[in-house]
């Protein structure tokens, strides 16, 4: 395999919790679309925060407290670099990329969409990009319009000029959790911007894998989380144009989103405070500046090559090994897919499936992945899916090979 150099083993050993044994035998963690695992190097960094400068931001005169300040903006400027911002000033934390969807829709959405507009989705889609938006429809009268996909998972982009039509915001994953396709994001951003309007990527299921550049995708909005990209839960971001977020009012209030308040109203801090009410996960936020450096350290190509080869290795091995009792869907090119791969196996049920699994130390979801309308559309109720990273290698393909084939031999009898 061409791993550009990247060290499995090695890395391995930096996650303690791979290193576990379950059911007397070693883990194979196979759910990182649904959380990665943690290096040491993250852990330490939170503890670090909590035992040496644990104290509020952005208040305190005292020593810790500009510590932490410290420590909290330079992790807003590792994510903006992370992500090719132009300026620090543009990642807005939240506690997750859903908030951020959320952000945007009754933010961006309240003020700019009325009755008419329309807003396109992708069928690709998690619940967390679609339910904001079918509030906001129900809410204002606001259309929504789907963007189907082809027999192998990929958006189908065959009426887009007639899709477009009315289009006030294009909201579309840059990798689906479901079938691993990659859209093509700067050609949509740029049949948008052409009809005048704003595009939000939901980058989860990217940033971890991939280098993202929010200014090659020529996008708007950008949401992501930290938690799967090797850093803690109960953080997330969202990237807009700094422009787009000045104009926005804020989305909650309460304490620090605030420039001034009086008995007759509130004027709202500049941007990005305003939108980063209240206090913060400000020991995940650090962490997530722990998990960017991890990252950049190994270097996104170098995750990106790993992953592919990985991800050409499984889609073989499991059809050599299992044949036609066993469906993969998504698309079948590495080079426009991510290491996703939800599986159907004979007829046993995924939850079934996923049991048997377990019971071989390997770890995998099962589910309908939070994207109930792409389901109905691939004609199933739930996968078994097992996504690969960067700490996984063909050992732990062959680990999912074997206990898919010993779960057909279980439900043979």
């Amino acid at each position: 395999m061409n791993t550009l150099s990247l060290d499995v083993a090695a890395i391995k050993a930096e996650f303690p919790l791979l290193q576990r044994q379950v059911y007397d035998q070693p883990i194979v963690y196979l759910d990182s679309g649904a959380t990665s695992q943690k290096p040491q190097s993250v852990l330490d960094a939170m503890n670090q925060y909590y035992a040496e400068i644990n104290a509020n931001i952005h208040r305190g005169a005292y020593l810790i407290a500009e510590q932490a300040t410290t420590a909290v903006e330079n992790s807003r400027a590792a994510l903006a670099r992370f992500l090719g911002a132009s300026v620090a000033e543009e990642i807005v934390f939240t506690k997750n990329a859903t908030e951020a969807v959320n952000l945007v829709a009754h933010s961006w959405g309240r003020t700019n969409l009325r009755e008419g507009d329309v807003v396109l989705l992708s069928t690709l889609e998690h619940h967390a990009n679609i339910v904001p938006w079918q509030q906001l429809a129900a809410d204002q009268g606001v259309e929504i319009r789907w963007i189907p996909i082809t027999n192998e998972g990929r958006l189908d982009l065959t009426d887009l000029d007639a899709l477009l039509d009315g289009v006030r915001l294009l909201a579309v994953t840059a990798a689906s959790n479901v079938t691993g396709a990659m859209p093509p994001l700067r050609y949509l951003a740029d049949a948008v911007h052409a009809v005048g309007a704003k595009i939000l990527v939901d980058a989860s299921q990217w940033s971890p894998h991939r280098p993202t550049d929010v200014a090659a995708w020529d996008a708007d909005f950008v949401v992501l989380t930290a938690h799967k990209m090797c850093g803690p839960t109960g953080v997330g971001a969202l990237w807009g144009r700094r422009d787009l977020l000045d104009a926005m009012p804020p989305f909650l209030g309460g304490g620090s989103m605030i420039q001034n308040v009086t008995f007759d109203g509130f004027t709202p801090a500049e941007v990005p405070t305003r939108f980063e009410a209240g206090t913060q996960p400000l020991a995940e936020i650090i962490g997530w500046h722990a998990a960017i450096t991890f990252l950049e350290g190994l270097g996104l190509e170098a995750i990106a090559a790993h992953e592919r080869d990985l991800t050409a290795y499984a889609l073989r091995t499991l059809t050599e090994r299992l044949g036609h009792d066993l469906t993969i869907h998504g698309p079948s090119s590495v080079e426009d897919r991510g290491g996703t791969l939800s599986l159907a196996y004979r007829d046993i049920h995924p939850h079934d499936l996923s049991q048997v699994l377990d019971q071989h130390g390997v770890c995998v979801r099962a589910g309908h992945h939070c994207t109930k309308p792409l389901m109905k559309v691939l004609g199933v109720n739930a996968t078994t899916r097992a996504s690969l990273y960067l700490y996984n290698d063909e050992a732990d393909v062959d680990a999912l090979a074997d206990a898919l084939f010993a779960a057909g031999e279980f439900f043979a009898f």
